[in-house]
């Protein structure tokens, strides 16, 4: 079913089903900052993950990913069961993203960063869910397709 520029019309609003927050993970691995980088790793393995948000309790957040770790841990010697997670997390996220964006509107967005994780948060700044680059090419991966077994399906035969 191909879904990139339906609307949904309910109570007079229209709800966009290709909305950062209809196709973000919503299960989302979050750790405190006083997590150790040794403890994340082994989340990150256990749930075979690249990531995890790392969430204060004020509600700001950062995020940790594995690059993070070789590059600010492995790469200075520093030893993960002692070092804490706020310590090596990049905490002035370059880019996170409204629940209520549509797909293209954050590809703009996503275009003028050099990141591939994205925190996706409501209009408060609450943690929603989590994108990734990955998942955005899986998903119009399987919208292209698609839409060519329409255009086999409907075109002439030669």
């Amino acid at each position: 079913m191909l879904i990139f520029y339906q609307y949904v019309i309910t109570n007079q609003q229209e709800v966009n089903p290709m909305s950062l927050g209809h196709i973000c993970r919503r299960d989302v691995v979050t750790v405190s900052p006083g997590t150790t980088v040794g403890e994340v790793t082994r989340i990150m393995e256990d749930k075979n993950l690249g990531s995890v948000i790392v969430m204060g309790t004020d509600g700001n957040f950062g995020i940790v990913t594995d690059r993070d770790i070789a590059l600010r841990v492995v790469n200075r010697c520093l030893d993960p069961v002692r070092t804490p997670v706020e310590d090596i997390m990049t905490k002035d996220l370059v880019l996170t993203l409204r629940e209520d964006m549509g797909l293209l509107e954050a590809l703009e967005q996503i275009r003028k960063s050099a990141v591939r994780r994205f925190p996706v948060v409501d209009v408060d700044g609450r943690l929603k869910g989590i994108i990734t680059l990955d998942d955005i090419i899986r998903l119009l991966g399987r919208e292209i397709s698609g839409v060519v077994d329409v255009i086999e399906n409907e075109g002439p035969l030669f």
